[in-house]
């Protein structure tokens, strides 16, 4: 299984805060990894470095094989790179559809400069409002296709940017806290949706709910004061002295 992302010496500093310091890390392709650890870890710097939101300190990072370390945000995007955040991310004045559209045309080649997407009808598109109906379809929303984003549940607003996230198409996808604020019942439709679709994709997800994910990925890294102390099984990971002491303090 080849490395689909790598990290060597990644490092964000700010002033003489060190939020992430010296991480390699190397996520093969099609498998599915979780990053956990305390608040304040690192997690969420590490996937802003990853993204693009964030340039490093010091390190490089590449995708597939290419140096994408200074790429911005949304050439990240067109390699293949995906992500949610921790804090929805919608628009919510735009219908549940609408809020689709942007993602499903991303990618075509007429709606390539400004000008030709807001002087297009795109309501009167039926191929990309099918497109749309099928994203929101996968995860349960083409009935509230009409209501406005802001008026739908948080739960449906995160099944939204999941939606948004996959139109992108992405190779990698990164999850930020995807179950955070949800309750057992939207947290179970959503593990159910990530394990629908996970065959598609490579993923990272942070989460601090570790036992809903620890069935569910391939490979967990545990982060602690911006190192990555532990990687591995998470049936192993979870039970080193290090990673309960970084949890639960001093273990016997």
């Amino acid at each position: 299984m080849s490395q689909i992302i790598t990290t060597v010496g990644l490092s964000k500093h700010f002033g003489s805060l060190k939020a992430v310091n010296n991480v390699n890390i190397a996520i093969k392709e099609g498998s599915i990894n979780g990053v956990i650890g305390p608040n304040g870890s690192g997690k969420t710097t590490l996937f802003n470095l990853l993204s693009g939101y964030f340039l490093p300190t010091e390190g490089t990072i590449y995708f597939q094989g290419e140096d994408i370390t200074h790429l911005t945000p949304q050439n990240r995007v067109v390699k293949g790179i995906g992500r949610s955040f921790q804090l929805v991310s919608i628009f919510p004045q735009l219908k549940v559809y609408e809020n689709m559209v942007l993602s499903v045309i991303r990618f075509l080649k007429r709606y390539k400069t400004g000008s030709r997407f807001y002087l297009s009808r795109i309501d009167a598109n039926k191929e990309i409002l099918n497109d749309c109906m099928q994203c929101l379809g996968m995860v349960g929303l083409e009935d509230k296709a009409q209501l406005r984003s802001g008026e739908l549940s948080y739960g449906d607003q995160r099944l939204l940017e999941i939606a948004l996230t996959v139109a992108l198409k992405p190779r990698l996808l990164l999850l930020d806290e995807p179950l955070a604020g949800l309750g057992d019942v939207e947290i179970s439709f959503m593990l159910e949706l990530l394990q629908r679709i996970k065959k598609d994709f490579t993923m990272v997800i942070v989460e601090h709910k570790i036992t809903k994910i620890e069935d569910f990925i391939d490979e967990l890294f545990v982060m602690s004061q911006g190192f990555v102390i532990c990687q591995g099984k998470p049936s192993e990971v979870l039970y080193t002295p290090e990673v309960r002491k970084c949890y639960w303090g001093e273990v016997d």
